[in-house]
């Protein structure tokens, strides 16, 4: 369980500083203000996952469904780049952990 949680929380971590370094790249496009504002919102729930309140692990699956959803929606899946594709399979990867951490409810979370 624990080492699941480091997962979700390092790959949140990870992936809000790379949205946060997408925004700055591309700070001249109007739509990129989700990036910077998604950034954030992964960044603090994985830091907030090495904690062991339940209520970040429901974060840590919310965020990123809604992150994915954003983006199929507003960009659609065959537009995506590489760059896009990596960031849905980790958001699957944290969704899955969360979900897996929730799902189990031991007291090792």
């Amino acid at each position: 369980m624990k080492t699941i949680r480091f997962l979700a929380a390092i790959l949140l971590v990870v992936t809000g500083v790379w949205h946060i370094a997408l925004f700055f790249k591309a700070s001249d496009d109007p739509d990129s203000l989700p990036l910077l504002i998604f950034g954030v919102a992964y960044a603090l729930t994985g830091l907030l996952l090495f904690t062991r309140r339940k209520l970040w692990v429901y974060l840590g699956l919310i965020i990123p469904l809604t992150g994915m959803v954003a983006a199929i929606i507003k960009i659609g899946y065959v537009n995506f780049d590489l760059t896009m594709k990596v960031l849905i399979l980790i958001d699957i990867v944290v969704i899955a952990c969360c979900a897996y951490l929730l799902l189990t409810r031991k007291k090792s979370t």
